[in-house]
């Protein structure tokens, strides 16, 4: 059978090219490339890291993509071991429901009494109550990434602001799931998506989607999903003005674009949706590293003081805008395949005003 991994070596190698010059130009590691070529799917933290690594191979190599993925597929087909039914020896059909028979005369009497007993005395009113916590309670502190998990009655949320911290308290967990917020309780249904607006400046925050929640048991929570909706749910201090770079001392053969300017720094948020699955990656302010993997119709929102890095497995899938003072920016959308590795940043020109620019990253 034909190889995907043959078919990429062999189409790396008639254009004369290396791994590791392979690697720079499409962020993909010299490992994972290798493990592509030969076949060694484990090497890879999940599948959809190595399906979205084996399309932006094979588009940058020019080859069949979709033909390379279905043979990736059919390889998988091939390896997974078959059903237990179709391997398993066929015992002598009489032993069985002799056996069997006898076993059901013997303790029909005796499993009856027997699970009524434990019913009656061990199983609690609701199963449900396994999932229920003691008193203790918790405080989470809301991010740019999305809150998911299980919240309890008194539990607190805090969302930074503007003004300072904003304290929401869980106020109930049965029937419905309610916030308790500097606005006033508000309420969202067993599978219901609301935007809230917290703090009564008629502007939405949060978005609040509940997917479980006991419709007797209070003490069993609610299981939850909670995205800051815009830039000034996040407490993000003003720019340092002596880490922006000026304009004359990036490197001339560095390609970037202008989004807009102003006599001022600010920050700014870049919100992405995403129209198709690829591995996303960023960091705010050269903090700490942020990886996920997206999926079409999920949304996230980044705030960023000075700055901020993206690495997009498939550029195409993904769109961008970017949020500054009142204002919304959309960014082209790259061509399909392509792998974007980019810096959005303010930099200081030589008239003294501030720019916010994409530059691409080596």
């Amino acid at each position: 059978m034909e190889s995907y991994g043959a078919i990429l070596k062999k189409a790396r190698e008639e254009k004369g090219l290396e791994l590791e010059s392979i690697a720079r130009e499409i962020s993909i590691t010299q490992e994972y490339l290798n493990a592509l070529e030969t076949e060694e799917s484990a090497v890879f933290p999940g599948e959809p890291y190595l399906v979205g690594f084996l399309q932006n191979y094979a588009d940058y190599l020019e080859v069949d993509t979709n033909h390379v993925l279905t043979l990736y597929h059919a390889k998988k087909l091939q390896e997974t071991p078959p059903p237990l039914a179709l391997t398993k020896r066929e015992r002598p059909r009489f032993v069985i429901p002799l056996i069997v028979t006898l076993c059901i005369l013997v303790i029909a009497g005796l499993g009856v009494v027997a699970g009524f007993f434990i019913k009656t005395k061990f199983f609690a009113p609701e199963s449900e109550d396994s999932l229920a916590r003691g008193t203790e309670f918790k405080k989470y502190e809301l991010s740019e990434k999305p809150f998911s998990g299980r919240l309890f009655k008194s539990d607190q949320l805090v969302m930074g602001s503007d003004k300072g911290n904003i304290f929401l308290t869980v106020a109930e967990t049965e029937g419905i799931f309610a916030l308790e917020t500097p606005a006033g309780i508000q309420y969202v249904e067993l599978s219901e998506e609301l935007e809230l607006d917290v703090d009564g400046n008629s502007i939405p925050e949060l978005i609040v989607y509940v997917s479980d929640v006991s419709q007797k048991n209070v003490d069993r929570g609610a299981e939850v999903k909670i995205m800051l909706k815009s830039a000034s749910s996040v407490a993000v201090a003003s720019p340092d003005e002596n880490q922006i770079p000026n304009a004359e001392d990036l490197p001339k053969e560095q390609m970037r674009t202008e989004v807009f300017s102003d006599n001022r720094a600010y920050p700014f948020t870049v919100n992405a949706s995403f129209r198709g699955g690829c591995l996303f990656r960023y960091r705010p302010d050269r903090k700490e590293t942020i990886e996920d993997y997206l999926a079409t119709g999920e949304t996230l929102s980044m705030t960023a003081s000075n700055g901020i890095r993206l690495w997009v497995s498939n550029g195409n899938a993904v769109k961008l805008q970017i949020v500054a003072n009142s204002k919304t920016y959309d960014l082209a959308v790259p061509k399909a395949g392509e792998v974007i590795v980019q810096d959005i940043k303010w930099i200081k020109d030589i008239d003294g005003r501030y720019k916010v620019v994409i530059v691409d990253v080596d």
